[in-house]
């Protein structure tokens, strides 16, 4: 795993998940990232200056969504592969915070520090905890349970494996679903 600053390439391989154009990376790549959860960024080369986010397959590997604000755009044929320069992040991107968290969030005056006084890290944990499921219920709970942890104290939600793939969209069981 990538301990240092030093530039490193990534490779990965264009592939589509329900209709998500994702970059899959190969295990070689995986294996120089700092962390089997998600890992943050500098592109470097022809897309400098973007920090992306590299999220967990659920099976010891990444991939990164191309749809996302930053991602590279990655003009190509599904199977094609791609190398990109890249090196650690000294930084986290800010996360989108989806709307109903949102609302609730700002329903929750009391909590404006502490969203605020959170590293975008955990930021990002929260978000993807809250997403990571397909059913509104859950979802909804998910918002409430939120709140009430941040309001005791929690910086994190708790039993999350955060080397799971949580987009429900494109997993199973935690799994970047295999195409193919």
């Amino acid at each position: 795993m990538a301990a240092s600053k030093e530039p490193f390439e990534i490779r990965g391989t264009l592939d589509l998940v329900n209709g998500h154009r994702i970059l899959r990376l190969e295990q070689e790549s995986s294996d120089q990232l700092s962390s089997r959860g998600q890992v943050a960024l500098d592109l470097l080369g022809d897309f400098a200056g973007r920090t992306v986010v590299i999220d967990p397959d659920g099976r010891r590997g990444h991939w990164l969504d191309l749809h996302a604000e930053q991602a590279p755009e990655l003009e190509g044929e599904i199977g094609q592969q791609f190398q990109l320069s890249v090196q650690p992040s000294s930084s986290w991107p800010e996360t989108a915070v989806p709307a109903d968290l949102a609302e609730a969030l700002g329903e929750a005056s009391d909590l404006d520090e502490t969203w605020v006084g959170l590293t975008p890290m955990a930021r990002w944990e929260w978000v993807r905890w809250v997403g990571s499921t397909k059913n509104p219920d859950t979802r909804q709970r998910r918002v409430e349970v939120s709140i009430s942890k941040l309001r005791d104290g929690k910086r994190r939600p708790c039993c999350f494996d955060l080397s799971s793939c949580t987009n429900p969209e494109l997993a199973k069981s935690g799994k970047l679903i295999q195409q193919g």
